[in-house]
């Protein structure tokens, strides 16, 4: 139930998040090439769960072979980067697109189970999903979310990771809320230490994780990334590059 409600604060500061004016929050996503070392650049928000609880993973903009990316790094913490976008149902071709690499992954993790459901690299697409597609029990827990964070909150999130456990391919639920699915994409076979590029179809990704209870792709309304070590209390350090939204 602690990670449960953690989750649901969680979502509540991410909507809070988008619900800031940003005039540049549409298809395209800023850049980390072209940002300074350090934060990330705006529209791009960093959010984390509660600090007197969990400590924020550190996420910034470095240089790297002479590129600026994001570095993400995890430390028994928890952070998102959350960007804001126009809703927009992505139609069969919008892709979305990126390159990560892995560095050091975190040897506990096991999204199976609700004691290594952590992440040492995501790359999250949040869907406006009516609440009566879901189930009774479902909208029930969705509004109590709401009423606790004062703010409509998504109720599809699909997040792309990186996880050496897992072959990729595999999709599976958030232990702790099936709101939130995992594909991996980067999986066993994907070797530490190199940069991966990454292309994926948002519609078709949606209808494969969320299609049995919506068969129409709702809007997209934020792509976030993140990492995260606050349940197994390890160690990562992971890069992603800039992040494309097409067309």
């Amino acid at each position: 139930m602690r990670r449960l409600a953690w989750l649901i604060l969680w979502f509540g500061s991410a909507i809070q998040a988008l619900a800031q004016p940003a005039p540049s929050a549409a298809a395209r996503l800023a850049p980390f090439s072209s940002a300074q070392v350090g934060p990330a650049p705006s529209p791009w928000r960093t959010v984390g769960l509660p600090r007197d609880k969990v400590p924020l993973s550190r996420i910034e903009i470095v240089q790297q072979d002479g590129v600026r990316v994001l570095a993400l790094a995890a430390d028994a913490s928890y952070g998102t980067l959350v960007h804001a976008l126009l809703a927009q149902v992505p139609g069969p071709d919008v892709t979305l697109s990126w390159r990560w690499k892995l560095n050091q992954p975190l040897a506990r993790a096991d999204l199976r189970t609700k004691a290594g459901d952590d992440v040492a690299l995501k790359v999250c697409a949040m869907f406006d999903l009516p609440l009566d597609a879901l189930s009774f029990t479902q909208r029930s827990l969705m509004r109590l979310a709401r009423a606790a964070s004062t703010e409509p909150l998504p109720a599809a999130t699909l997040c792309y990771v990186w996880d050496p456990q897992l072959p990729a391919g595999t999709l599976l639920p958030n232990a702790y809320t099936d709101r939130v699915r995992y594909l991996v994409v980067s999986g066993t076979d994907a070797p530490l230490g190199q940069w991966q590029a990454q292309q994926r179809k948002l519609a078709a990704d949606y209808l494969q994780a969320f299609g049995a209870e919506s068969p129409v792709v709702p809007p997209l309304v934020a792509v976030v990334l993140g990492a995260d070590a606050d349940n197994t209390g390890g160690r990562s350090l992971g890069f992603v590059g800039d992040v494309h939204l097409q067309p």
